[in-house]
């Protein structure tokens, strides 16, 4: 039972942090890159289709309470991530934070759980992107067939599926983008960050000039919290909290920074203010977002795949449409390449430590990208984006990325009991209120998900226990160590 909990030694992730030869990733990333990173991720699927659907659908105006509540879960799980990327700065993220304080068993969890997060994220934001790219090419009159659909009975329950062909070919495509290179990967969002937070702020200063000079308006905020509708999570309170708990998903971006730290040139440095900063500028920009959209639109006529079109249309701004179609359609694409960037290299830190196959942590090497590992993530997540309906995606997403920030937030507090003398470039305040805050928040929001969400959790870690159990722990090199220490140590004899 003890080997199940064997920790990695801290001496040796820093001395894997510290590797720059051909079988190891590039250091690449300046601090503006580790921003945009995280900005490239959060800003994406969460305002341009989750915040419509979500006020829609469980929380109405007060959509923006939920992304409060969303937010300040986020702040204390934030901090924890920052002490961690900085003080151990290499690829895994939370899977390899969990290595080092809570042990193997621990860390095998979270790292399967985080496979579930950016698979589900990128398959989600690749829906999100096919909508928005089908309504900006029938703005143009160049319509695009529709989707193929199949019915059929399974279990003896019927089974509507539409293949969405759009979002299969855009992830294989940010796929292609992330074999290159990460520097390449970097650059590009750069680039489309700019543009996507250009059209949020252009869609805040346009919003708020129609409210402003239309006083007639309707107030679409009355009632703010709608009535519970007698059935949990459907408005009223526990709307909000379902509706936070939903809305979780646009947060993931910073957590997805992490997973970077690898690539960082000054990773102690520079990982704290991408987390940090992605995560201020973003919120900032929900909450407006949020407030301003249920403003203009009745909160029931949200429940459409491109929500801030909508509005921009209400406002009588029908030239900003293009620019907003336009952003959208660009922005989501960065969420994809950071969800896919997380992913792989989870199963690359994974792969290295030998609890998944070796071809996992293969290096290209002309790129010096885990390129296999890329390549089989983008073909699963494309079949997800391809199969899985919407509604399933986005909350299987939030509650992997809640589990996560749970156990992140356990060992900071862990840590810093069991190894007081480390170096810590950047401390979370407060220890241990603040990861005890981190915990409470988000296990209160999984808990407000849907009953059939906390089944396909639990189904995912049996498929990821079993596993484990027959191929992880029978090649763990920290297993392996560990049983040649044990050999090592001399026999006890009669006289000893």
């Amino acid at each position: 039972m003890a080997n199940l909990f064997a920790k990695k030694d801290l001496s040796a992730l820093m001395k894997e942090a510290s590797e720059s030869d051909e079988h190891s990733l590039r250091r690449a990333l300046g601090p503006i890159n580790l921003l945009t990173l995280g900005i490239g991720a959060i800003i994406g699927a969460g305002i341009f289709v989750i915040t419509g659907q979500a006020a829609a659908q469980f929380a109405g105006p007060a959509i923006v309470i939920s992304f409060v509540l969303a937010g300040v879960a986020c702040a204390f799980a934030g901090l924890c991530y920052a002490e961690f990327a900085s003080m151990i700065p290499i690829a895994g993220s939370a899977y390899t934070y969990s290595y080092a304080t809570l042990g193997e068993l621990v860390a095998w969890i979270i790292g399967w759980d985080l496979i579930l997060e950016y698979a589900f994220g990128a398959a989600t934001v690749a829906v999100g992107w096919s909508g928005h790219f089908r309504a900006f090419l029938r703005d143009l009159g160049m319509g695009l067939p529709e989707m193929p659909t199949s019915n059929f009975t399974l279990f003896g329950m019927p089974v509507h599926l539409k293949y969405d062909y759009i979002g299969f070919l855009v992830i294989i495509a940010i796929t292609a983008i992330l074999v290159i290179g990460i520097k390449e990967s970097a650059n590009f969002t750069t680039a489309i960050v700019i543009l996507k937070v250009a059209v949020v702020c252009m869609f805040i200063a346009l919003a708020t000039a129609f409210l402003y000079s239309h006083s007639w308006q309707p107030n679409h905020w009355t009632p703010f919290i709608p009535p519970n509708t007698g059935t949990r999570g459907e408005f009223g309170w526990s709307g909000i909290l379902r509706g936070a708990g939903v809305v979780f998903f646009a947060y993931i971006g910073f957590d997805a920074v992490s997973t970077a730290a690898q690539e960082a040139k000054n990773p102690k440095r520079d990982m704290p203010f991408g987390i940090l900063g992605s995560l201020v500028i973003c919120t900032i920009l929900y909450i407006l977002v949020s407030g301003l959209l249920t403003r203009l639109v009745p909160y029931n006529q949200l429940n459409v795949p491109d929500p801030v079109v909508v509005g921009i249309r209400v406002a009588g701004q029908q030239w900003a449409t293009f620019l907003v179609e336009l952003g959208a359609i660009a922005g989501l694409a960065t969420v994809m390449l950071v969800m896919l960037l997380g992913q792989s290299r989870v199963f690359y830190s994974m792969s290295r430590d030998g609890l998944l196959w070796p071809w996992a942590c293969k290096i290209h090497p002309r790129f010096r990208t885990p390129y296999l590992s890329s390549i089989v993530v983008g073909v699963f997540v494309a079949i997800l984006a391809t199969l899985v309906p919407l509604s399933v995606l986005d909350e299987m997403t939030s509650v992997g990325t809640l589990l996560a920030f749970v156990l992140v937030s356990a060992g900071v507090w862990v840590m810093r009991r069991s190894h007081p003398e480390v170096n810590r470039p950047f401390k979370t305040p407060l220890v241990p209120l603040v990861p005890i805050l981190a915990i409470v928040f988000s296990g209160l929001l999984i808990v407000s998900l849907s009953y059939w969400t906390q089944l396909r959790l639990i189904v995912w870690l049996v498929i990821g226990l079993i596993i484990y159990f027959s191929y992880g722990r029978k090649h763990s090199k920290v297993q392996a160590l560990r049983s040649e220490s044990m050999e090592r140590k001399p026999t006890p004899t009669m006289a000893d």
